[in-house]
Parts: C-alpha cells; structure tokens; sequence
C-alpha cells in the first residue's frame, strides 16, 4: 500500500493564521501545530501534514525579498521530505510573493500552493477553512503513476487554483479576493475537484535537481502613465540613483504620450543600461508595441514588449532577470519568453 503523501504547511502570517479570543474579542496568532485537532476534517484527506511558522507572523504589507528568500530555503531544506507545500500569507501581496517564488523556483517538480482569508480560522463565517482544506488537498493530489497532478506555483482562493504569476488580488472585502484575467484556473473546486489538465506546466526534467535563484534585485520601479503627467515627475523617477528596471503601465495595448520629452526621457534611461518593460493598466489584454503609432517610438527605443504579464508578475520578473547578469539582447529575449507560464 502506497504511502501517504506528506505536506509541509508553512505559515509566514496573514489574516488566516488569527483566531478570535471570545473573551477579550481581540485577534491572537493560531497554533498551527495543533491544526489537526481544530481542524479534524483534515484527517480525511489521508496525507500526513506538518508545519512551520514564521518565528515572528508577518503582516503581509511588510513582504520583502528576505522574506521570500525565506520561504524558498525552508521549500528547499525540505524538498526531498514533502510531496507538496502549502504556504500561508497574507492575501495583499499575495500575488507578488507567489509570482516571485515561482521565479525562484526552476525545474519544480512538486506542488508549492499559496492561500490565504479574507476572515480570520475562528471566524464563525470564514472563508479561511475551505481555502485551507482544498489547498492541501491539492498539494496531495496524485496521478496514477504516483506522481503530483500540480509541479508548479499556484494560488488557491475560493474554489479556484490559479496559477500563481498570473493572479491580481481584484477585491478587498469579497471572499472572491483573486482573479487571473488572462489565463483560465488550473483547478476548480466544487462538488469534485476538477484540473484542467490541457493547462498544467509540462513535467520538468527528472534528470535535473531543483535550482533556487535567490539574487533577486530591487533597485526597481512601477512607473504608471496617466493623462497629465508631468516631464519633471518622468524625469525625478527615472534619474533614481542605482535605478535598474521600471515596469512602465501604459494604455490599453501599450499605448504612451508621443511627447518627444517623454520618449527621449525613456531613451536616455534605457542608453544608461535601466531595463524597462511595457505593460497594459488594464485588467486583461495584451500589450501589442508597435500595433498604434503611440507605441511605435516605444518599440524603436529599445522598450520590451511585457505582452500578457501582470504587473506583479512583471516587477518580480523584473527584479529575478536584473539579478542574472544578462546582455540587453539576452534579457530582452528572457523577459519576452515565458519562462513559467506567465505569459501566453
């Protein structure tokens, strides 16, 4: 008989991991260590689960590059022990850290599902319970050669998995926090789970170990175009000293003023070695450079396409490329190319 598949449940803080002292009605840290006793309907899913917590919870507005460095060293001291890894964080900056650990991440063969709540696990209503429950369930979920259905980053919020460098958090205060507008979900949740197999990330190679990038670089910025900007706000933001990449949110399909003091400002940065790449404001769609006149000048310029990329996907990617020594040709090809399915 086959073993039970073994999760590791890390938690680094969040809006999950509190539970509500009736007493005093004041919010204290959950015990994760003791998650099967208040959570028994775990016991059926017939995996055997352990957990990690941050030493000291963090609020998720205070996510940073340590701390990602954080979770992709205990993922990676446990690799070989755990069949899959549920992390817990914070849902507002969920979309980043999970698309920055997927970057991380290459030749991933084992499932690292990212979740969260909207209500904190004692609430009476919680959302956290469902989202808790299904994310290791996935974790666990096997084929039938024994193998994760998952080897990849992915965000689970409810009743979706998406993958994870394609997810915006959309909503403050609905439980249907997440969305990922150019991408449909890898899993959904209902009375079965169901995956959509046709849209997994192919297996890695069995042949190579898991490699973790942790030389992420943040001398970076988002630079969002909006009618009326000024040339001397460009102009303060790109002379950032040490300034190394901007993710610039343009209009629609890529689309910027064609004011020659703005195109020329863009040149002079991008003739200083400072990546920068074109991304839509909008929710869903494409950057198309080159498709109207407004981004033409863009694209002449030395601009790279972001295409389909999220903004949250795009400044990780970002910060994960700047950190790789690369050529400007090198890095174009790079961040136009979908390295873990974050683009279409």
């Amino acid at each position: 008989m086959a073993n039970n598949p073994k999760i590791l449940l890390l938690y680094t803080g969040g809006t999950i991991g509190m539970i509500k002292d009736y007493q005093t009605g004041a919010l204290r840290p959950f015990n994760f260590e003791k998650i099967l006793e208040r959570i028994p309907e775990l016991h059926q899913l017939g995996c055997d689960i352990e957990t990690i917590s941050f030493e000291k919870p963090i609020d998720s507005s205070n996510m940073n590059i340590p701390y990602w460095n954080q979770i992709t060293e205990i993922i990676e001291q446990n690799y070989q022990k755990y069949d899959g890894f549920v992390v817990l964080t914070g849902s507002d900056t969920m979309a980043y850290t999970s698309s920055a650990i997927s970057f991380m991440f290459e030749n991933l063969q084992k499932p690292v599902i990212f979740t969260g709540s909207q209500l904190p696990i004692g609430d009476l209503r919680t959302d956290a319970k469902e989202n808790l429950i299904t994310s290791i369930h996935i974790a666990a979920s096997q084929n039938e050669d024994g193998n994760p259905i998952i080897q990849e980053v992915c965000l689970y919020f409810e009743y979706k998995l998406y993958r994870a460098n394609r997810t915006t958090k959309i909503n403050a205060d609905q439980f249907e926090a997440f969305t990922s507008m150019n991408f449909p979900p890898l899993a959904e949740s209902g009375v079965k789970l169901k995956f959509n197999e046709h849209l997994l990330l192919g297996k890695g190679n069995l042949e190579e170990n898991l490699v973790v990038r942790k030389n992420m670089i943040n001398d970076v910025v988002i630079l969002k175009i909006f009618p009326g900007i000024t040339e001397t706000t460009v102009k303060a933001i790109l002379n950032i000293p040490n300034l190394k990449g901007v993710v610039l949110e343009t209009y629609g399909s890529g689309n910027a003023p064609t004011k020659s003091w703005f195109v020329n400002l863009l040149k002079e940065a991008i003739d200083k070695n400072i990546r920068i790449v074109d991304v839509t404001q909008c929710a869903g769609g494409s950057v198309i450079l080159g498709h109207y006149e407004t981004s033409q000048e863009l694209q002449k310029i030395g601009v790279i396409n972001g295409k389909d990329i999220t903004t949250e996907s795009a400044i990780v990617k970002l910060m994960y490329l700047l950190g790789e020594n690369l050529s400007f040709e090198e890095f174009r090809k790079y961040f136009e190319l979908s390295l873990r399915g974050e683009l279409t």
